[in-house]
């Protein structure tokens, strides 16, 4: 046989699968460097820069957070949870576990070139995972401010293989881990559309749709005006009436004496007054958030205008129960919580700092000063026998986590307060702390809860301080808890509306 023929038998495909996919990613980058891309060199690089260490979706979270609707803020507080996880991966596991080095320049006009070339490995990409997340996890839990981030998280990304920092794989990697990381984060916490109260016990109501016969009272210390502009646009027959704090309560009775329906813009104090307002008589409320939590307005699934003007022009509502608390001569009523113990002084101290420093830093002064102060813990009897308590709390309807995150009603017509004990110790703050961890559980060493629809504390200290829904009072002797099933009526948007 001749040596100069060749029996070397080709494998079927020629190059391994994987050599045929780097070779694509080269030819692709190589692509991309050799295009011109109108105002990219001046855009891209200085996006790329920005979102280094994550500062751009900082910016952009603290800017959805400024929207100040509840919405806005959880959507910018699930986009940084998102990015903290995608960021926590990429750089324990990502980088390295595939030791890729970076791109050659030379394909890439250098006017394009970062300022600081990037010295870790480069697949998979970090900005993109980042940018990926964010937007991910502000579009769960709002498509409109989510579709405004993901133009710029798609720029950042792309801004990538633009500047030569990274292969087009490595940028479609990061992405993808990023989208993971965010529906790992919504395993974790769902969302409030994953969560949605049943529309029921459903109630008869009238529909107005331009909303006459509906007289609303808005808080103007709560930092309604927005929200009453866009009431008075979306149902111009209703009339608004705008009041401070103290002009709200006897603004509520005159507004009920002529309405057919109660409305009420505020925080979930002043919800509260309207809910004893529509109670006396016999009015059905229509409640528009406009405060700090809202915990009401989002469990009954009315978070913005839009949703109560739906619920009010198609005449769709529910019945929900109410809380009520009465000691002697004493009674109120509360929509979401009761509590006595630290937490009534909590809201005092917040209360007292707020109008200086603002709710939030006012929240947190409050949680320092008072559980490092040295206290006993409330003396009273529980069920036959006396017990040192922290903290007593009774939720109106049965609080459910979301994942590990705190929790929020799913049925406000259930019939049961939601009663969670803290029990006495030496000092307050690692039996709360317990308390915490410890959820749901029934039992723990510091923690107990059980579900019941009347609760009677006996033996209270003279000057006990009890909150309800935000407001505090005072409370000695006999306290009972006790819920009205169904009492109280309110709108809300159905299924399907």
């Amino acid at each position: 046989m001749s040596p100069d023929v060749d029996l070397t038998v080709p494998r079927p495909g020629g190059r391994s699968l994987r050599a045929r996919l780097l070779g694509l990613d080269v030819r692709l980058f190589e692509f991309a460097a050799a295009r011109h891309w109108p105002y990219g060199q001046r855009v891209l690089p200085r996006l790329s820069h920005s979102a280094n260490h994550g500062v751009l979706w900082f910016a952009t979270a603290a800017a959805i957070a400024a929207s100040r609707t509840p919405r806005g803020r959880r959507a910018a507080a699930r986009g940084l949870a998102s990015l903290a996880l995608a960021s926590a991966t990429i750089n324990t596991l990502g980088k390295r576990s595939v030791r890729r080095p970076r791109p050659l320049l030379d394909p890439v006009p250098a006017v394009r070139h970062l300022k600081r070339q990037p010295v870790t490995t480069s697949f998979p990409s970090g900005h993109s995972a980042s940018a990926a997340a964010f937007a991910a996890g502000v579009a769960m839990e709002s498509p409109g401010w989510g579709a405004v981030v993901a133009p710029v998280a798609f720029s950042v990304a792309m801004s990538r293989i633009y500047t030569g920092a990274h292969f087009p794989s490595d940028v479609l990697a990061g992405a993808a881990l990023g989208v993971g990381a965010a529906f790992a984060v919504r395993g974790l916490a769902p969302t409030r559309a994953q969560l949605v109260p049943p529309a029921r016990p459903r109630a008869e109501v009238p529909a107005l749709p331009d909303g006459e016969g509906l007289v609303v009272v808005a808080n103007t210390a709560a930092g309604t005006a927005d929200r009453v502009r866009a009431l008075r646009a979306a149902l111009p027959g209703a009339e608004v009436v705008e009041c401070e704090p103290e002009e709200v309560p006897g603004e509520l009775e005159k507004a009920a004496a002529r309405a057919r329906v109660l409305g009420v813009c505020g925080g979930d104090g002043t919800v509260n007054a309207a809910a004893g307002a529509a109670l006396r008589h016999s009015l059905p409320l229509a409640v528009l958030p406009g405060g700090t939590l809202n915990h009401f307005a989002q469990d009954i699934g009315v978070e913005d205008v839009g949703a109560l003007g739906r619920a009010v022009r198609g005449g769709e509502a529910v019945r929900v129960d109410v809380g009520r608390f009465g000691c002697g001569t004493r009674h109120g009523v509360f929509l979401n919580t009761c509590s006595l113990g630290v937490y009534p002084e909590l809201v005092r101290e917040r209360d007292r700092w707020s109008g200086r420093i603002g709710n939030w830093p006012a929240g947190v002064l409050a949680v320092l000063r008072v559980l490092r102060a040295d206290r006993h813990p409330l003396e009273a009897r529980v069920g036959g026998g006396s017990r040192p308590l922290w903290l007593l709390f009774a939720g109106n309807g049965t609080y459910h986590r979301m994942g590990l995150v705190p929790g929020r009603r799913l049925d406000l017509a259930d019939g049961q307060l939601d009663v969670r004990v803290v029990h006495g110790g030496r000092r307050p703050a690692p039996r709360l702390l317990a308390a915490a961890l410890a959820g749901p559980l029934t039992r723990s060493p510091a923690h107990a809860a059980v579900t019941v629809p009347r609760l009677r504390l006996t033996d209270v200290s003279p000057g006990t301080l009890l909150a309800y829904d935000g407001e505090v009072t005072e409370v000695a002797g006999e306290v009972t808890l006790e819920k009205l099933p169904e009492a109280l009526t309110v709108y809300r948007p159905l299924p399907g509306s």
